[in-house]
């Protein structure tokens, strides 16, 4: 099963690479992360995201050793625009010469003469999006990148973005316990024909059922400084997750596939990149695509889990001040 990205077809889900390097503790060994690359292509995922941010390049790095070797197999979309600064530390920098910059170092690290889809991983404020975006077309004319997409921006910005150059995707944290694309953002991307990537589609592996307590995430974990994570917040959430495994377990499935059809199941413009660092869940995430949920399935889901039902903000709010993006009121 394929879909649209872009000009590109790709595996209904794709993998996201974020966690092999970034974000949630010490990552595994770099031979471990690179085997379970080698088994995604290998299974079939022909959708490989990166950042430059995650690990400050290592993702990147990773990707460049384990599966260059590989580069056709799959269509690479990786991100600029938000790195480290001179001080060492995590920097919104949408000025054009920096995302050339960016795209340049990437391509390096990537090991490849071109990045598939190259996204604005967040939006600098105090630059006009048209003049970020114009660097991104440059570019493309240069040939180093194929497409362009955005990461967490509002319709708005999307419009905007569209009418200086092409958008062809739209990176934005998409679930069950997450909906703030169904404001105004889904709607856009199908209009203008714009793939959406949903990061995060298992909710940072709260939906695949896994996560019941957060008291041993390591000290690092970002999902420690998410509301949703916390305290009165966190107990409430996990009394969403007996309700959804029945419906995992009348549809045959795991909670975690229940979870992604439901993201297939809203438009065949929704491209889940789910991530992992395990084998078993890797295959498991991959046959979700396979699964074909009841309409009147798809509805009981979106009752149970929606912004009526999951208690706390999906972050903090000095990181939600960092984006772009529509909420619920």
């Amino acid at each position: 099963m394929t879909r649209k990205l872009g000009p590109f077809d790709v595996s209904a889900i794709g993998l996201g690479c974020m966690s092999m390097s970034h974000a949630y503790g010490a990552p595994p060994p770099p031979d471990v992360a690179a085997g379970v690359l080698r088994r995604a292509l290998d299974l079939g995922y022909t959708h490989v995201d990166t950042a430059a941010l995650y690990g400050f390049g290592a993702n990147e790095t990773l990707i460049g050793n384990a599966i260059s070797d590989r580069r056709r197999e799959f269509v690479l979309a990786s991100k600029g625009g938000m790195f480290r600064n001179a001080q060492g530390q995590r920097e919104i920098d949408g000025r054009p010469e920096t995302v050339k910059r960016h795209c340049e170092e990437s391509l390096t690290r990537l090991r490849t003469d071109a990045i598939d889809l190259y996204y604005l991983h967040r939006w600098d404020k105090r630059i006009p999006i048209e003049d970020s975006v114009g660097a991104l077309a440059d570019l493309v004319a240069e040939g180093k990148v194929r497409a362009v997409g955005l990461s967490e921006v509002s319709a708005a910005t999307i419009r905007r973005a569209h009418r200086v150059h092409p958008i062809s995707a739209v990176q934005t944290e998409y679930s069950l316990w997450t909906r703030n694309p169904e404001v105004a953002v889904c709607d856009t991307c199908r209009e203008l024909g714009i793939t959406l990537v949903a990061f995060s589609p298992l909710a940072r592996g709260f939906l695949a059922g896994g996560l019941r307590e957060v008291s041993g995430l390591p000290p690092k974990d970002i999902r420690l400084a998410m509301p949703r994570f916390q305290g009165e917040h966190f107990a409430r959430n996990l009394g969403l997750l007996d309700g959804l495994a029945g419906i995992a377990r009348e549809s045959g499935v795991t909670m975690g596939q229940v979870a992604l059809a439901w993201l297939l199941a809203q438009g065949a413009h929704v491209v889940p990149i789910p991530g992992t660092t395990r084998l078993d869940h890797l295959e498991e995430n991959f046959q979700a695509a396979d699964v074909r949920l009841t309409e009147s399935t798809v509805e009981q889901l979106s009752r149970l889990i929606n912004p009526g039902t999951v208690s706390g903000a999906r972050y903090n709010e000095a990181t939600q001040a960092e984006i772009d993006t529509e909420e619920f009121v």
